[in-house]
């Protein structure tokens, strides 16, 4: 970052590599002019399907971002809540995940907006979340938000690592989890050749679309195939069960971890504000009908089947629902693991560097963490429940909340926010008291509570099924009659 002239502005790069100015309030750009901004006025289908910088492009990013692997793991967190705690507990966090994500983007602006007016650029920077913290809060919260973000992230590939493998065990059983887990560990390293949030237009798109198709399968296919025999409904019976399944909500409505990569690749980040809410209004229309259905249909046999595909018959659509899941998980790696690339090329001083080739080189030792991680714990399930108490509570629920009541404690501070208090919350008290209980409930239920039901669920499947398990929920091969011509068998 360096200093220069026009204090008002920041940099973007356009469609063909280029760098124009936009000011963290969209100037710039004239209003209604974000749809051709990439192309410089002219249509070009390079930038149409590659640059996205607009309010869809990011409404797109948090929808497609907010719900991957996590929809086939909810049918099983019903199971564990019962039907109410479920539907309340999905609504509850969403609109707690809504509001820090809110909370998230007022920081960013802040931030940009007071680095902008001492003359700072942003010329090939990608400003991140400890960044904001490092601005705003100083050295020891920078270091906060890096460790639980970057550790987040990591596990949260981890997790799409491991979904893949369980998900195309299903249509292809001739090859093990672990198998899978190292062909596909390969092939989302190919996601380092992807630039930045900026390129995720089309894949955004097309993710969103695969996770709409899945989650209504999965509804209609409950649904049609109607309750199978002797169902039983007998969840929340035990403590543990109860706070894993609640931590896996906790989980699903904390994918904001990106949300400061997200605003930074918009050609005017101001007007994120409410994007995460409306992403989070329609993400409810895929996870409440589709875990509903499933837990009405299946019961208690999801205790002991986190992925819901398990339980459906085998069908063109099934497969097709998988394959499509598999291309959203593909997605969801780069949008998890985009982040660490950029801290890693921070670090190593390649984050300047114009070459994508290098920068993609660059960038392989992240993904051989990930994938050695995803193929010790193969653990699809209980590794969300893990990781939402354990990390989630803190980088996008506590450290926010947090942060806003201390970047915004004194009286200056207040009166020269870049962003007032919202129209439904107009007043800084409540805001501080809104996020004075979301510090203290997530602290005790998420992190608390959670964490030791996570932990002790994710200990007894260790204990169950061992480290580098190889085929992890797998169905047991039938035993072969004991004779001397099954013996090649």
């Amino acid at each position: 970052m360096v200093p220069r002239e026009h204090g008002d502005e920041a940099i973007v790069a356009d469609g063909n590599g280029k760098e124009e100015e936009v000011g963290v309030m969209g100037v710039g750009a004239a209003d209604g002019d974000e749809e051709q901004h990439g192309a410089g006025g002219k249509f070009s289908v390079t930038s149409f399907l590659w640059h996205g910088g607009s309010v869809w492009d990011a409404w797109f990013s948090c929808a497609s971002n907010q719900v991957a692997q996590v929809l086939l793991t909810l049918p099983y967190s019903f199971s564990q809540l019962g039907m109410l705690s479920g539907v309340l507990l999905q609504l509850f966090y969403g609109f707690l995940g809504s509001w820090t994500a809110y909370l998230i983007s007022v920081l960013y602006v802040e931030y940009r907006s007071r680095k902008e007016k001492e003359g700072v650029s942003f010329k090939n920077h990608v400003i991140q979340w400890f960044e904001v913290l490092d601005g705003l809060l100083g050295p020891y919260w920078k270091a906060a938000g890096l460790a639980f973000n970057c550790t987040f992230l990591l596990f949260g590939t981890v997790i799409q690592l491991i979904a893949c493998a369980s998900n195309i065990y299903y249509i292809n059983d001739r090859l093990d989890k672990r198998t899978w887990t190292y062909i596909f560990g390969a092939c989302c390293a190919t996601t380092v050749f992807i630039p930045s949030f900026h390129n995720y237009r089309i894949w955004s798109f097309l993710g969103l679309g695969m996770t709409t198709y899945t989650a209504w399968y999965l509804a209609i296919a409950a649904l049609i195939n109607g309750q199978v025999e002797g169902v039983t409904h007998t969840g929340p019976n035990k403590l543990v069960l109860y706070f894993t399944g609640a931590t896996n909500i906790l989980y699903t409505f904390g994918g904001h971890a990106v949300t400061v990569e997200i605003m930074h690749a918009m050609w005017k980040p101001a007007k994120f504000k409410y994007i995460y809410l409306l992403a989070t209004l329609y993400v409810f229309t895929l996870t409440l009908p589709s875990a509903s259905a499933m837990y009405w249909a299946y019961g208690d046999e999801l205790l002991s089947h986190a992925n819901a595909f398990s339980l459906l018959p085998k069908t063109a659509w099934r497969d097709a629902a998988v394959v499509l899941m598999l291309i959203h998980q593909f997605i969801t790696f780069g949008f998890a693991c985009t982040p660490l690339y950029f801290v890693w090329e921070k670090v190593i001083g390649m984050h300047d560097c114009k070459s994508i080739c290098l920068r993609a080189l660059a960038r392989l030792p992240i993904v051989v963490p990930i994938w050695f991680l995803a193929i010790i714990f193969p653990f699809f399930g209980p590794i969300n429940s893990a990781v939402g108490a354990l990390l989630v509570s803190f980088t996008v629920y506590i450290i926010p909340a947090l942060a806003h009541i201390l970047t915004y404690r004194t009286a200056s501070a207040r009166a020269n926010a870049a962003e007032k208090p919202p129209f439904f919350l107009p007043s800084w008290t409540g805001m501080f008291v809104l996020n004075a209980f979301i510090v203290v409930w997530v602290f005790v239920v998420g992190f608390g509570l959670g964490g030791w039901a996570s932990m002790v669920n994710f200990i007894r499947q260790i204990d169950t099924f061992g480290l580098f398990a190889k085929c992890y929920q797998c169905p047991k091969p039938p035993v072969m009659a004991a004779a001397p011509s099954s013996s090649h068998h």
